[in-house]
């Protein structure tokens, strides 16, 4: 925001972080009971209240609550007669894919236990995550969680690593690798993507017990498990060195630890590492981005690293980040921008 911003303005962009949350639930309610489709369909047309309580079955009254306020942020705009449209915003509420991924993640797996915060940056630890189980970390207790919120955590991770996989590959088997470790592989969609594109490449998972049972079931039914293995292990406490391999490769991953864990991390690696081996790290720096919308998203999930996920980690800027690689024993020899969304890949080769 401009510095030059007068006081009256300030004073209403204050109100609207004030009432931030009453905000997010009108829209999501609107969303959710089918408002702002039923708007975007009328177009320039638009709809009034009465109109909208029959056909969408929601009382004049709750109506004309959710509408007023949507009014007030700019969700949908109202001309003569109370004809209420969707806005530019609304629209994005609606149809965009992003906004519902995000909105999705706050909203299942974050907005009860943000509630926590002030408690999780007091003591270093993921205070909030008490309101979804009773873990040291998300990450152990993924499998635990209920349905709809597993569903809303992958689909926020998946949302912005799916999209970068086509533009990864060519970058990882440019260098011609026979064995890759998937570290941090999740439900095994990037194991899988990378045994269809070269088929020759073996590919080990590497993860928490829990998250290898997950992507057991997926290796299966594409009929990979021939050439996809699995290595269980807590990164945090590793007993055992990684398999060698001519490519590691982790994406999203490392933004899940502290700095002090990442070095350790990587210094893990590097132990398995031979002169020609390389490593693969693909993140989203929040101060390497394009657009302010993917700055503000980055700095937001930080919070949720804090509150709901560990307690110690954050999306890093990429210069910090590039500091923890050299500490590790690592030179970075290539640094691919943008990738899919608004990742970054750095190609690693022992330093």
């Amino acid at each position: 925001m401009k510095n030059n911003i007068s006081a009256l303005d300030a004073k209403y962009e204050a109100q609207k972080i004030a009432f931030a949350p009453v905000v997010f639930q009108v829209a999501k309610v609107l969303r959710d009971k089918g408002v702002l489709s039923y708007l975007r369909k009328q177009k320039n047309k638009g709809a009034n209240i009465a109109t909208l309580s029959e056909d969408l079955g929601i009382s004049e009254y709750g109506l004309r609550v959710l509408l007023e306020m949507a009014l007030s942020a700019e969700i949908v705009e109202c001309k003569e007669e109370e004809i209420y449209l969707l806005s530019k915003i609304g629209y994005f509420l609606e149809a965009d894919k992003l906004t519902k991924v995000n909105m999705d993640f706050i909203n299942d797996v974050c907005y009860k236990g943000l509630f926590h915060l002030g408690e999780a940056i007091d003591k270093g630890t993921p205070a909030g995550l008490k309101e979804l189980g009773e873990w040291p970390t998300i990450y152990e207790g993924l499998s635990e969680l209920e349905d709809h919120v597993r569903e809303s955590w992958f689909g926020f991770d998946h949302y912005y690593s799916d999209d970068s996989f086509p533009e990864a590959l060519p970058i990882i088997f440019k260098h011609k690798p026979k064995t890759l470790l998937d570290v941090g592989g999740n439900t095994g969609k990037f194991s899988i993507k990378c045994c269809d594109y070269n088929t020759d490449v073996a590919v080990t998972i590497v993860d928490l017990p829990g998250q290898i049972n997950l992507a057991t079931r997926n290796i299966e039914m594409h009929e990979l498990s021939s050439r996809i293995s699995y290595f269980p292990l807590n990164m945090l406490r590793p007993d055992k060195p990684f398999p060698a391999a001519d490519a590691i490769w982790m994406s999203q991953f490392l933004d899940c630890f502290s700095e002090t864990e990442i070095i350790s991390i990587l210094k893990h690696a590097v132990a398995s590492m031979k002169a020609d081996s390389k490593l693969f790290i693909m993140e989203t720096f929040w101060d390497n981005q394009n657009y302010p919308a993917a700055t503000f998203s980055l700095a937001a999930t930080s919070v949720y690293f804090t509150a709901m996920a560990n307690g110690n980690s954050k999306m890093y800027g990429k210069n910090r980040f590039i500091n923890l690689i050299e500490k590790s024993g690592l030179q970075v020899v290539e640094e691919t921008f943008p990738i899919g969304v608004s990742h970054t890949i750095l190609t690693c080769k022992l330093g």
